[in-house]
């Protein structure tokens, strides 16, 4: 994969998706520890589960000193339908306590300081950086990853290298867009199981795709 075939791409999905990353983000948040939290309860399911849920958990719940003052079987209760809420409930309560503890309340923007934070791996603290402070990060959920593999992009199953490798291809005021426009791309139409390639506007840079189409 070239550098002048992912700019085409780029530019592909920056008209079917135009934005930046804050504007692209489907989850709902006052602040970067309301991002924080919605992401974190974000896996394994949908933003708009998670954002049912989190009108709700925000409300009694607005800031990481509520949070963390919280007990852990009432948010768990608040977070029930968003999956692992145990689970889920546990690192964002403790999260909370230690954003309190060891930042005064504000969550950190460097990506070594927010992978530290209980429940937190770097597609979760890329996600805050560049929708929340603009900074450059790019977040591999499963759908980058696949998009990634299918486009050329990448023909790796690791989060990481697949974050390296498209953030050595791409310049770093693009990366948050890029990766939210792969999101959407593959909630559309590059779905897992049955991909959409006959409607796909990318299908000309796609190896997945049938040869008829390129």
């Amino acid at each position: 994969m070239g550098r002048q075939q992912i700019e085409q791409i780029a530019k592909e999905l920056e008209v079917l998706y135009p934005g930046d990353a804050k504007t692209l983000c489907a989850l709902n948040f006052e602040s970067p520890f309301q991002l924080l939290v919605a992401t974190v309860l974000s896996a394994q399911t949908t933003d708009v589960v998670v954002n049912s849920v989190t009108q709700a958990l925000f409300a009694r719940y607005p800031t990481p000193e509520d949070l963390a003052a919280a007990a852990i079987e009432d948010v768990a209760q608040l977070v029930y339908s968003t999956g692992f809420y145990r689970t889920k409930a546990t690192h964002v309560v403790q999260l909370a306590d230690e954003i309190v503890k060891r930042y005064q309340g504000q969550v950190p923007e460097s990506l070594e300081e927010l992978i530290t934070l209980p429940g937190v791996g770097r597609k979760t603290a890329n996600v805050v950086r560049s929708v929340y402070f603009g900074k450059p990060g790019l977040p591999v959920d499963t759908h980058v990853l696949r998009l990634s593999n299918r486009l050329g992009l990448s023909a790796s199953q690791s989060p990481e290298v697949v974050e390296a490798e498209l953030c050595e291809l791409l310049p770093a005021s693009r990366w948050g867009a890029f990766s939210l426009q792969l999101i959407l791309h593959g909630r559309r139409i590059c779905r897992a199981r049955t991909p959409s390639c006959f409607r796909c506007e990318l299908a000309a840079y796609c190896d997945f795709a049938p040869e008829s189409m390129k």
